[in-house]
């Protein structure tokens, strides 16, 4: 019996038990083990001030390394680039949408001086730098929690991951799905990420539910945010795709006030999807990302 990990979020034991259903499928039984990351204890502070990666990670981690769990799934989005000595990440099945949606209006809909939540730097500095009318305010919680919110009036829309909405069941609610040229998504935003040990049965039963063309985009997307060196404390987007067998990745890097943006893109083969990101990001810290990023970390 394979011990699945997991955060107890709505959106994480969906993901978790649909991976649990995949496995059944292949004839492996599992559980769910549901942990508390550092993340999940923080809900009053917006994550850019809280610093550090693998905020929803570390705990779960740890549960693999001492043999308390199997395998864990992740949000790839919260999954640091470096993982521990002894992990691996053994699979990334079929990407759900990857690109930011609205919820309420449209974003051309919204009247100056609109609240709009997030607890996003990437989606808010994006959002000042094409609606510098707005009022942007964090939103922290579950997405029920975050629609609540809306639909209480605290706010007049919020920005969230399409990904989340449509799997559990909230897509009728999407105002927009903000296009990759508009709002460039996080790095690895709608896929999830199977880690276990490097070694043991859990890699093994997890190798069929690899998607190639998912894992090689978002290889593309973490070898991009590897070479910048950035987390949830710097606003950077990147976005790949296979078209034809061939990958093409576009990133961006923002100041947190929306100023200044540096974007680019790259296309390439996929065998080389790693050194296609690290050189897309090697490309913007040369044309000013790299004073971008200076300037956030010694804010």
């Amino acid at each position: 019996m394979l011990v699945i990990a997991s955060r107890g979020s709505q959106l994480a034991l969906w993901q978790a038990r649909w991976v649990q259903a995949q496995l059944g499928s292949l004839g492996r039984d599992s559980v769910i083990e549901i942990i508390k990351t550092t993340g999940d204890k923080i809900t009053d502070v917006p994550l850019a001030k809280v610093g550090g990666k693998g905020l929803f990670t570390k705990e779960i981690e740890e549960a693999l390394l001492d043999g308390r769990a199997d395998l864990a799934v992740h949000s790839l989005k919260d999954l640091p680039t470096e993982l521990p000595a002894g992990l691996a990440l053994a699979a990334v099945p079929e990407r759900e949408d990857p690109h930011d949606a609205i919820v309420g209006k449209r974003l051309a809909e919204l009247p100056a001086g609109a609240r709009v939540g997030t607890s996003s730097l990437r989606r808010a500095a994006q959002l000042r730098n094409l609606r510098p009318d707005l009022v942007l305010e964090s939103v922290r919680g579950n997405l029920d929690t975050r629609l609540r919110k809306l639909d209480e009036g605290q706010y007049d829309a919020v920005v969230l991951a399409a990904a989340g909405l449509k799997r559990l069941g909230w897509a009728k609610r999407i105002a927009e799905i903000l296009p990759s040229s508009v709002m460039c998504p996080a790095v690895g935003q709608g896929a999830l990420a199977i880690e276990t040990r490097a070694e043991g049965a859990g890699r093994t039963a997890c190798a069929d539910l690899d998607h190639a063309e998912t894992h090689q985009s978002v290889t593309a997307e973490r070898g991009l945010l590897a070479a910048l060196g950035g987390g949830c404390q710097v606003p950077i987007g990147a976005h790949a795709a296979v078209r034809e067998g061939c990958l093409k990745l576009v990133a961006l890097v923002a100041s947190p006030d929306g100023s200044e943006v540096v974007r680019g893109e790259r296309e390439g083969a996929v065998a080389e999807a790693e050194s296609l990101g690290r050189a897309l990001g090697a490309d913007l810290l040369a044309r000013g990302a790299r004073r971008i990023l200076e300037a956030v970390e010694g804010a």
